[in-house]
């Protein structure tokens, strides 16, 4: 099996997964402790926020990797029709 196309950026991504775990860890915490509406939602945006980042990091390596792949070998035309998949699911 080929290497997935984020192979480069794994180490960047598998931190900030764990960033985000414990972010997450520290919002079910402030639910528990009765903390103020206002900081548990900035606390999910931030959650957001930052899973938005590594799913864009996920999105321009399968890009530059996986379908820039494809096009050159065959054209490409399912593997662009993949991305535009994703991309309208990534963006809901």
């Amino acid at each position: 099996m080929a290497q997935p196309s984020y192979e480069a950026d794994k180490r960047d991504i598998l931190e900030r997964l764990r960033k985000i775990e414990g972010q997450v860890r520290g919002i079910q915490k402030m639910v528990n402790d009765g903390r103020y509406c206002v900081d548990i939602l900035t606390q999910l945006s931030a959650v957001q926020a930052a899973l938005n980042k590594v799913g864009l990091m996920v999105l321009e390596d399968h890009t530059r990797g996986c379908v820039a792949k494809a096009i050159q070998q065959d054209g490409g035309a399912a593997a662009i029709e993949e991305l535009l998949f994703v991309i309208e699911r990534f963006i809901r």
